[in-house]
Formats: structure tokens, C-alpha cells, sequence
């Protein structure tokens, strides 16, 4: 087939696009290099079915062109972590409502086959106001609660949602075959501890002998998928059509809070790293909140295509930290 991702040089596009290379089919990745890096496909960039494509989704005329030859798109393509988010909130807004207002506009003029990169920052604080008993996972129908205008981290939340909402609006109105990933914690190698990732932050620090730093207190909680499971997840949908008109959490039901991950790192690199705190306002400042807990019910994905996950958070780690020490060795 012929398939264009967007974002495909970040870090989860291009582990898409590897994978699709291997699988046989044509690639062209669409990537401004914002966040992206061209490093993350160089193994990969002299093969004869990739073109590698430096532009933006806000550009219509090049959406425009690549979608018409595609058969498939993978919309990835966004502001990335925390740390960009709240720096850049006017771009957070901005290319993410335009950017899903050009690709669907054209995805339906063609008649293509679109997969939208939603994420779990949707939910806000849903499970923390919601849930007492601290069990609850979060499903794709649950209510969505969260902050004020005022605190940036819900802008990148809201965009994200509105890219769902037109979604859905252009695949009732107009039938436009549309899938929706909602994306927790996806995490494994290439994954840059720049934007405020957390494993690859613990990561790195830990290899590197520093102070492992936990924001906040460390007793929320998260739960990490490996983006090899995540690709399989999504590919899926895509390919067997199952996904088409529906949004589908693709996460790990099991968490862990900041502090226990912060020691099993340290626990698995076998350096003494101690663990530090420190408080959101210091690193962030004004205008940020957090969540207690972000967890995925992944029930609906199972279900519509027998899927599992492979990865376990301790094979995450250990995939992250031998990639890690190989950049150390490089750098």
C-alpha cells in the first residue's frame, strides 16, 4: 500500500515507519522537525519506498498532494511532552486544530482511509474527581473533567479533542473512514528526554550516575506501553478496518507510581543515583496541574482485535536502558 504518516520522524512515527518498510509498503513521512529528529530514519532514509518529505500539515497544498497519492494516513503529527507544551502553547493550539482541519479536509475530497493520533491528556482529571475507590480505569465513554483556561496543560487536551470531535464529524456527515488512537504513555527506544518524558528522563540520569528527579510528590500514578505494542495495536485497526468510525484507548491497564518507577530504574541500571523531588511550579511554573492517575481500560481494543500486550513494564525498561547506554557510549 502506499502510506503517509505525518510526524513520521518523531519518535513514534518512525518506529511506524520502519515497521511499514518491513511490512513492503511505500512510505512518504511528513515532518517539519520540530520535535522530530531526520536521526530517527537514517537507517531507513535510503530505502527506495521512503520519501522523507520537510514540511508542515498546515501547508495545504503539499497535504493536499501527499494524501491523493496515499492510500492510507497515519496523522501523528503534533506538539510533543509536557515541557514543549507549556513553553509553546500558542503553536500547541494553533498546529493542532489547523493541521486536523486540512488533513481531514482532504483525506475526505480523496477518499482515504485516516488514522488520528488523539491522546490520553483528553481524560484531564477524570479518575482523581471520579473515582474513589482508586481502582477505575479510564474507558473511551467516560466524562471528560478538566481545568481552567488558564493552566496551559489543558490547551493541548482541548485541541486533541476537537481533532475528535471533527473526526467524527466529517465520518457521520460525510462517511470519511476514520480511526482514533488515543495514546497513553507510549514509550521504548528513541524516545528523547527533552519534552519531560518521564522514563527516558529517569533513563538517562540514572545511566549517566546523576540524581533521578521526581516531580511533584511521586505518588501519582502512570502506566507505559511499549510502542512496538502500540504499532501493532494501530496497525491493526487500520488495516483490518475494525477501527473505522470508533477511538480506542491504546495503553496499559498496569500502574506504577513516580517513586517506585524512580527506584526501579536506579534498581536496573545498577548505579547508586539517588532520588530528588521537585515541585511542578519549579520546573513547569505557573499554569500547570497534574493528575493523580492516568490508566487505560484497554477492554475495547482487546475485544475488537484479540489483542495483547507483549511488553511488560520491566522489558520496557530494560529496552530503553540498554538503547540509553548506547547513546552514553556514543556520545
Amino acid at each position: 500500500m502506499k502510506i503517509l504518516v505525518t510526524g513520521g520522524a518523531g519518535f513514534i512515527g518512525s518506529t511506524l515507519t520502519a515497521y511499514l518498510l518491513k511490512e513492503g509498503h511505500q512510505v512518504k513521512v511528513l515532518d517539519n522537525l520540530s520535535t522530530g529528529r531526520i536521526e530517527n530514519l537514517n537507517n531507513l532514509i535510503e530505502s527506495p519506498n521512503l520519501d522523507f518529505i520537510q514540511d508542515t500539515v498546515t501547508n495545504a497544498e503539499i497535504v493536499d498532494e501527499l494524501v491523493q497519492w496515499c492510500d492510507h494516513v497515519y496523522h501523528l503529527a503534533a506538539p510533543v511532552g509536557v515541557k514543549y507544551i507549556m513553553d509553546h502553547p500558542v503553536r500547541t493550539v494553533l498546529d493542532n486544530v489547523r493541521g486536523m482541519d486540512i488533513m481531514l479536509e482532504a483525506v475526505n475530497r480523496y477518499k482515504k482511509r485516516i488514522l488520528v493520533a488523539s491522546t490520553s491528556e483528553i481524560y484531564g482529571k477524570s479518575l482523581d474527581l471520579l473515582d474513589y475507590t482508586g481502582e477505575a480505569k479510564l474507558k473511551e465513554t467516560d466524562y471528560r473533567i478538566e481545568g481552567s483556561t488558564k493552566n496551559h496543560r489543558w490547551a493541548y487536551a482541548n485541541t486533541k479533542a476537537m481533532d475528535e470531535f471533527l473526526a467524527f464529524a466529517y465520518h457521520k456527515e460525510f462517511g470519511t473512514e476514520v480511526v482514533i488512537a488515543r495514546f497513553f504513555n507510549t514509550v521504548g527506544p528513541k524516545q528523547l528526554s527533552n519534552y519531560g518524558m518521564v522514563i527516558p528522563n529517569f533513563v538517562k540520569r540514572a545511566v549517566a550516575g546523576e540524581d533521578v528527579v521526581v516531580f511533584g510528590t511521586g505518588k501519582q500514578k502512570r502506566s507505559f506501553m511499549h510502542v512496538n505494542d502500540a504499532i501493532r495495536a494501530i496497525t491493526s485497526l487500520m488495516f483490518t478496518g475494525k477501527g473505522i468510525g470508533e477511538e480506542f484507548n491504546v495503553g496499559n491497564p498496569i500502574e506504577i507510581t513516580m517513586n517506585d518507577l524512580a527506584k526501579k530504574v536506579v534498581e536496573k541500571t545498577g548505579n547508586r543515583s539517588k532520588i530528588i523531588h521537585k515541585s511542578y511550579l519549579e520546573v513547569y511554573g505557573k499554569g500547570f496541574e497534574d493528575m493523580n492517575r492516568r490508566t487505560a481500560d484497554i477492554d475495547k481494543l482487546r475485544t475488537t482485535l484479540n489483542f495483547e500486550l507483549e511488553y511488560d513494564l520491566d522489558r520496557i525498561l530494560d529496552d530503553v536502558i540498554s538503547y540509553m547506554k548506547e547513546e552514553v557510549v556514543a556520545e
